[in-house]
């Protein structure tokens, strides 16, 4: 047997065991070698696919399906795609041999690539099979290509023998074909601007271009008839006119170069010139650059990649702003850096230019370290977290304990020399050393994880998640069951609530949905969505306009439509359509009635911010995406009457009113937009030019007048680009306390540009932007307009999102602190910071206002935060805590959480390999909760101790204690329920066994244990052991692995975000339902666990007392008002003391490293 040949790239695939000395190869079936006299070819087999390992057309195979077609001993062997493509032409790795067959291997084959479908025939030699021979072969047929192109000729021949079944006998393909060339084109000297020459080669031909227009004869009568000629010298007739005057023509190029004639009998023939019409040519990154972490000498590649209506010209790509080598570095999309130096490190971005424009990517930044410099530095960060109320820090003279963090960074890791545009594992700073140590509290002792050493380690996988509600504006309505849609592609649909849940796709970068109402009552609505690119889930609510009813225009008549929505006030613009505008999709002129729907959003209406479409931003001629600010968007809906089908419009005119245009200088610089819904950026459509109309017989009004036309783009905006810009500094907290290391991550923030009415800058006349960005381990930076000359001229309203959850701003009166807001003074003052309730303590308290005023360079006091400068993005992201930044906190609720091994839940990042986690598996959170029913004249604290059942490396080891106050019932003084949380069983990290967890439920104070459901009493006495509950008092039980439900009083909830995985767990339990959700408890609903309390005044201090009663180290110090006990889900409501309890502290350390 000879070996298996093997070949890539350009090699010839073609073998021969024996017989010729010389074969040679060519293109798709057409394959002859000299010696064809004494052998001939068989049929083409294809008996395997590509999938799995790769593609095996082996011999063995092909005779076990088709038996006699390929004869005993082949001397040679061919191989084809199935899409006629040789194997030499593919470029992959493949085999072959005679004897064996052909393989191609998906391991062999370049990252990202597999095998494509390959197709073989034999050589075999000829008269094994006596008295059977096949015909001469028929002469080429001709050529099928015209000038210029490639085509295929065809030959055929016919097999000598009688039998039935000819194909058995005759060995080989009866037609094949080879490639060819058409007749050399006759030379041609025409250029075209836009398009292609055509055959003839006298005109310039766009396939995708269709032109539409109307012949009228000299009294203004329709001309049917008339004949629409190509001019030149030899005319070409192209179409004639309709019985209404009407024609269109498709393919002309609308270049301004090219000329009709008209001929009309009895009228003298007309010539015009084809108008010009400016093709959208917009630019979008579809590839961004990735941040990279590289040793000294080692290599990095960064890639981009930009896609629009016209391909892209060149790459630019830049460092630390500074446009690199082209030449020396030699780069197009991919940029590639070999022996990495110190002097490289920074930001790298590309910029994609054509015709249309430039697009500039997202910065990576590149991080370089020395040979023998660690990946990470050792040692952790300081990270305070809260203890349980009864574990009180003498040492510290607080509840907080210091457990250490790793640092958030890419690190090196062990890399190949493989260069890549990803990375194909990534690496991150991350613990490699904990220390348990034990705390001694009231009664016993609690475990507690430190970490002691930080290292380079794999990422933790994640996955980003966006939900939310989507809903109409006006009233609330959920859109039900509506179209989501991304990228073009419908990828979900909301929920009968209006609820949706969308993963992000890896490397995604700016996440544009588009949500669509099938009953058509709401305005499609595109947004952009920030999401948390270290995964988890945020919540967002989508607010959709309600279509304007309908009226009814005759396409034959002139038409204005008011834009402009608030009562008492002048329109902010109108529409004006000229008669014989509308034409349907393909091209045909309408003239009927007309259903018209114009939807206008009118920035004078402040509740319409959140409603507004996209994030109103454009790209400038450099590249970069730059802010608009609004003076008004409209959504336009045209219809015929009869059928309901689309109407387009031509030749439509928007007047802007000049007076409601109050800055000078945004007259001169007023634009219409269309917004893009694959990009959600919105691209120019024409300038307004200044023009005085007469109103009434007396009023002349000045307005800014720009014309439309009105196809497949059906969302228009009044902009100008505002470069007065600043960003602002804010912070999410988990209570008023504002530790540093009690920051919230995944909060939305967003912030309502305002302007102010002149003179009143309380009094915002109309909003003009609206921006939301996602807090992080630092918090956030919003961008928003500013002023360095006049303090009022913008102002900002600001809100605090999270998970549906509106958080509480920092209170501005009656007590004004600066130090709670976390703005010194005297630069607080100039910002004239109110929250929403500064003048009427009945609004609620979830945003705040201020004055946005550029910090002056010349006050020190303003160079450091909450405002920073448009150029100081870096600095007010990487700012201190020290610095000021504006304040948002969670209403702290009812409930404690503590877990052995640290874990922050708004950083899925934060996740540590250890069989003590409470949540074993990153990206797959189940949350457990019972609902236990109290009888008691007052409100009891329960906890739930979470240990470690049947797995032997945890069995009896704490996994963390869960403190929840029972809420009271709205109907009945005597009864409370309360949603207490435990660890639910399963498999542990290494997902090697199972573990059921042994969970204790006790009720502070004098109470006893009187009843459990009998179902959950039934499972676990199915499913051994069964735990020991002789105390009455408590309540104990290996927790179930089977998710169970409401007749049990236990709920379960699975998601790849933990807080959406506890939120709809707790939503369930307080419903006492299996599938509904509700923030009011239902306290005889769903129920697992009864006890009953004496009514006995409780002389312990409670678990919410001691935990609001002591403030944590704090940089500031806040104390809150007490709050009244809440009913509903979150909400606070513990009394206060101020009694303390301190326990010595005496830590035992044992260390070992991070798993």
């Amino acid at each position: 047997m000879i070996p298996a040949d093997v070949f890539s790239g350009e090699q010839t695939l073609f073998t021969s065991a024996m017989f010729c000395d010389v074969l040679s190869i060519r293109h798709m079936m057409s394959f002859f070698p000299p010696c064809e006299d004494h052998a001939e070819w068989s049929t083409w087999f294809n008996v395997d696919h590509p999938g799995g390992r790769g593609d095996y057309e082996q011999l063995d195979a092909i005779r076990y399906y088709y038996r006699d077609r390929v004869c005993e001993r082949p001397v040679a062997i061919e191989a084809r795609t199935t899409d006629w493509v040789p194997a030499s032409s593919t470029g992959e790795t493949v085999h072959a041999d005679p004897v064996l067959g052909f393989w191609c291997t998906n391991s062999e084959q370049p990252a990202g690539h597999n095998c494509s479908n390959y197709a073989v025939r034999f050589l075999c030699p000829q008269g094994r099979r006596p008295g059977i021979s096949w015909a001469p072969w028929s002469d080429w047929s001709d050529c099928s290509a015209q000038c210029g192109q490639a085509g295929v000729q065809v030959r055929s021949r016919s097999c000598n023998s009688h039998a039935q079944h000819w194909e058995q006998q005759c060995n080989g393909p009866a037609v094949e074909g080879r490639a060819c060339k058409g007749p050399a084109c006759p030379d041609c000297t025409m250029q075209c601007i836009m398009g292609r020459v055509n055959a003839e080669c006298d005109a310039c031909m766009c396939e995708d271009h269709l032109l539409l227009g109307s012949v009228r004869s000299a009294g203004g009568l329709p001309a049917p008839g008339a004949a629409i000629l190509r001019g030149g010298r030899y005319p070409k007739l192209l179409t004639v006119t309709d019985h209404n005057g009407h024609f269109r023509i498709p393919g002309v190029c609308p270049d301004g170069n090219g000329t009709l004639t008209v001929r009309l009998q009895k009228h003298t023939p007309l010539t015009t010139v084809v108008p010009h019409s400016t093709e959208r040519t917009s630019l979008y990154m579809v590839k961004h650059p990735e941040h990279k972490a590289r040793r000294l000498g080692q290599t990095a590649a960064f890639c981009c990649k930009a896609s629009g209506s016209l391909e892209v010209q060149h790459y630019q790509w830049f460092h630390n702003g500074s446009l690199l080598d082209q030449r020396q570095l030699n780069y197009d999309s991919t940029l590639v850096l070999r022996n990495l130096q110190m002097d490289q490190a920074g930001e790298y971005y590309c910029r994609a230019s054509n015709e249309g424009g430039s697009i500039k990517s997202k910065a990576a930044t590149l991080t370089v370290i020395g040979t023998d410099t660690p990946p990470c530095h050792p040692k952790p960060k300081p990270h305070l977290i809260r203890l349980p109320h009864d574990c009180y820090q003498n040492a510290s003279e607080s509840f907080y304990y210091d457990v250490g963090k790793c640092p958030e960074a890419t690190c090196v890791g062990k890399r190949d020399n493989g260069i890549r545009c990803k990375d194909s594992v990534l690496y991150c700073c991350g613990i490699a050393m904990m220390e348990e140590r034990q705390i001694s509290c009231q009664g016993y002792q609690l475990p507690i994880m430190v970490a002691k050493e930080c290292g380079c380690r794999k990422c933790v996988d994640t996955k980003a998640i966006v939900r939310g509600r989507a809903m109409a504006a006006d009233n609330g309505e959920p859109l039900r069951f509506g179209h989501i849609f991304m990228n073009g592609v419908r990828v979900s649909r909301t929920g009968y609530k209006g609820t949706f849940s969308i993963p992000v796709p890896p490397d995604t970068q700016r996440l544009v949905l588009t949500f669509v109402d099938h009953m058509q009552k709401l305005v499609n609505t595109t947004k952009v969505l920030p999401f948390n690119q270290k995964g988890g889930a945020v919540y967002h609510e989508v607010k959709l306009l309600r279509k304007k009813e309908p009226v009814t225009l005759s396409a034959s008549e002139a038409s204005t439509l008011r834009l402009g929505e608030v009562e008492d006030q002048d329109p902010i613009a109108y529409l004006q359509i000229p008669p014989n505008s509308f034409y349907r999709e393909n091209g045909e002129v309408y003239t009927g009635n007309v259903k018209a729907s114009v939807t206008f959003l009118d920035p004078r209406d402040i509740s319409t911010a959140t409603a507004a479409q996209s994030d109103l931003n454009f790209i400038d001629e450099e590249g970069d995406m730059l802010p608009l600010r609004t003076y008004g968007m409209f959504s336009l809906d045209f219809r015929d009457e009869n059928e309901g089908n689309p109407l387009n419009a031509g030749e439509v005119k928007v007047l802007l009113d000049s007076a409601q245009v109050k800055i000078p200088e945004h007259q001169d610089s007023m634009k219409l937009w269309s917004l893009n819904p694959e990009t959600s950026l919105w691209e120019e459509e024409g300038d307004l030019h200044i023009e005085k109309k007469q109103r009434g017989k007396r009023e002349e009004r000045t307005f800014l007048i720009g014309n439309m036309e009105i196809r497949e783009r059906r969302l228009f905006n009044l902009d100008v680009a505002e470069n007065r810009r600043c960003y602002m500094k804010v912070r999410a907290f988990r209570s008023e306390r504002f530790m540093p290391s009690e920051q919230v991550e995944g909060v939305v923030m967003t912030l309502i540009n305002m302007e102010p009415t002149a003179g009143y800058s309380s009094n915002p006349r109309a909003w003009g932007r609206f921006d939301s960005v996602i807090t992080g381990p630092n918090g956030a930076c919003l961008p928003a307009f500013c002023d360095d000359q006049k303090v009022d001229a913008y102002s900002a309203y600001v809100l605090a999102n999270m998970g549906g959850e509106e958080l509480e701003a920092v209170a501005s009166s009656p007590k004004f602190n600066p130090n709670t807001i976390g703005v010194p003074q005297p630069y607080l003052g100039k910002l004239n910071y109110k929250r929403t309730d500064h003048d009427d303590p009945r609004v609620k308290k979830t945003g705040f206002s201020i004055n946005v005023a550029k910090p002056s360079p010349n006050v020190a006091d303003e160079g450091n935060g909450p405002i920073y400068a448009f150029d100081n993005l870096k600095e007010c992201e990487e700012a201190p805590f020290s610095s000021g930044h504006f304040r948002f906190y969670r209403v702290e609720g009812d409930r404690y959480d503590y877990n052995t091994v640290p874990f922050n839940e708004d950083d899925p990042m934060s996740w540590t390999e250890d069989y003590l986690s409470w949540w074993p598996k990153p990206m797959e959170y189940r949350a457990c909760y019972m609902k236990v029913k109290i009888n008691a004249p007052h409100e009891i604290n329960v906890r739930s101790r979470n240990m470690g059942g049947t797995h032997p490396r945890t069995v009896g080891q704490l996994y963390g204690i869960r403190d929840t106050r029972s809420i009271r019932d709205m109907d009945k003084t005597t009864v409370s329920a309360v949603c207490v949380e435990f660890k639910c069983s399963g498999m542990l990290y290494d997902q090697d066994r199972v573990d059921r967890t042994l969970v204790k439920i006790m009720a502070q104070g004098s109470c006893k244990r009187d009843s459990v459901t009998p179902m959950l009493q039934e499972y676990l006495v199915n499913h051994l052991p069964l735990a020991v509950n002789n105390d009455t008092s408590e309540f104990t039980m290996l927790a179930p692995l089977d998710p169970l439900g409401h007749n049990y009083g236990i709920y379960t909830v699975t998601d790849q975000d933990p807080r959406t995985a506890k939120e709809i767990a707790l939503g369930r339990c307080f419903d006492g339902t299996s599938d509904g959700a509700s923030r009011v408890m239902k306290t005889d609903e769903g129920v697992a666990l009864t006890f009953t309390c004496s009514d006995k005044e409780v002389t312990r201090q409670s678990v919410f007392q001691a935990l609001q009663n002591v403030p944590g180290p704090s940089v500031v110090s806040a104390a809150g008002e007490g709050r009244p006990n809440r009913r509903q889900r979150g909400s606070a409501g513990a009394l206060r003391s101020s009694r303390r309890r301190s326990v010595q502290n005496s830590p035992a350390r044992r260390g070992r490293p991070a798993r």
